[in-house]
C-alpha cells in the first residue's frame, strides 16, 4: 500500500484507510462484539493499515472506545481522524465553545492524549463560509497539543469549492465514489493547498460493492430510498458490472477512486478480515486507463446533470 503524508504533520498515512462507524453499531451494521472489533482493528493494523476514522456519535461513542482499546498499546502506529458537532448521546451541538469538551471525551475514550485530527461533521454554510470561531478554537488546541490539524467533513462539490474558498484547514473529508464524482473538479486546488483529501462513502453505502439491486430490501440508514432511487441505483449497478465484466464492483470502485494521486486516504467501512483483506488487495491493483475514462463517462452521462441522493 502506497504512504503519503497526512495534514501537514510528519506522520505518515496508508492510503487503504479504516472507516469505523461500523463498530459497536448494532443500529446499522448487525451485531459486532466489542472484542469483535478490537480484534478486527488489531488486524487492520497488522495488515499494515494505520488511518482511522471515527466519531463521538458512531455508535454512542462505542466506536471511539472500541479503537481506544485496540490502539492503547501501539499508539505510536496509528493515525486517529475523529469529529465534532454530533455527540456521543445522539444529540448535535456546533457550538464553538463546546469544542474543547468533544475533544476531551473523544481523547477518554480513545485513551490517548492527543488526535491527529479533528474535523467540523457535516457543519453548516456560516461555517463553511468563514462567519464563526471554530478554527479559532482548533487553532488553540492544536498549540496546545491536544490535536494535530482539523478541517471539516462534507458531502457536495459546492461545499467544497466553500472551504477552499474561504477556510485554511489541514483536512476535507469528503463523498466521492463512482456516482458522485462532482468533487474531483477542486482536487488540483485542495492539493495546491496542502489540504490532506480523505475520502467517505467510497461505496455508496454497498451499492458499489455490486452485491444490492433495486429489490433488495434495505433496514436502518439505507432504507432512506425511494423506489425511483433504487430502480436508478440498480440500473446504473447493471451497467458497472457491463463495464467491468464482473460482478464484484468493489475493487473497481476503490481503485477508482485511488487513481486520483491527490487523495490522501479511502476510508471504506469495515466489518470482518475477509472485507479487510478484499481491500488490501484493491489497494494494490492500479485501475486501466481505459476504465478509469469509462467511469467519467458513465457518470457524465448519467449523474453529472441529474444526481442521485446520497
Amino acid at each position: 500500500m502506497n504512504v503519503v503524508q497526512y495534514a501537514k504533520t510528519d506522520t505518515p498515512v496508508n492510503r487503504l484507510g479504516f472507516g469505523a462507524w461500523q463498530l459497536g453499531n448494532t443500529e446499522f451494521w448487525g451485531h459486532m462484539s466489542v472484542d469483535e472489533g478490537v480484534a478486527l482493528v488489531k488486524t487492520a493494523i497488522q495488515r499494515g493499515i494505520n488511518f482511522f476514522d471515527t466519531a463521538p456519535g458512531y455508535a454512542n461513542g462505542l466506536s471511539e472506545t472500541i479503537l481506544g482499546m485496540a490502539i492503547k498499546d501501539q499508539r505510536e502506529k496509528v493515525v486517529i481522524n475523529t469529529k465534532f458537532g454530533h455527540k456521543a448521546d445522539g444529540s448535535s451541538d456546533f457550538h464553538p465553545a463546546s469544542i474543547r469538551e468533544s475533544v476531551l471525551d473523544s481523547l477518554s475514550r480513545l485513551q490517548t492524549d492527543y488526535v491527529d485530527s479533528v474535523v467540523m461533521h457535516n457543519p453548516g454554510f456560516d461555517v463553511l463560509s468563514g462567519q464563526t470561531t471554530h478554527f479559532q478554537m482548533f487553532e488553540q488546541l492544536k498549540d496546545e497539543g491536544l490535536i494535530r490539524a482539523y478541517g471539516v467533513s462534507i458531502d457536495s462539490a459546492e461545499e467544497m469549492d466553500m472551504v477552499l474558498t474561504h477556510l485554511q484547514v489541514d483536512v476535507i473529508e469528503v463523498l466521492f465514489n463512482l456516482f458522485f464524482q462532482a468533487p474531483a473538479k477542486h482536487f488540483k486546488a485542495a492539493a495546491s493547498q496542502h489540504i490532506s483529501l480523505v475520502v467517505k462513502v467510497p461505496l455508496d453505502s454497498g451499492w458499489l460493492t455490486g452485491k444490492y439491486d433495486e429489490d433488495t430490501i434495505f433496514q436502518g440508514i439505507r432504507s432512506r430510498w425511494d423506489d425511483q432511487t433504487l430502480q436508478r441505483r440498480g440500473k446504473l449497478v447493471r451497467q458497472l458490472k457491463h463495464i467491468t465484466g464482473h460482478d464484484n464492483l468493489t475493487p473497481y470502485a476503490m481503485a477508482f477512486i485511488l487513481s486520483h494521486p491527490e487523495i490522501t486516504a479511502v476510508i471504506p467501512g469495515i466489518k470482518s478480515v475477509k472485507q479487510l483483506d478484499e481491500h488490501i488487495r484493491a489497494a494494490g491493483t492500479p485501475l486501466p486507463d481505459d476504465l478509469k475514462q469509462a467511469f467519467i463517462t458513465l457518470y457524465e452521462q448519467e449523474l453529472k446533470h441529474d444526481p442521485l441522493p446520497w
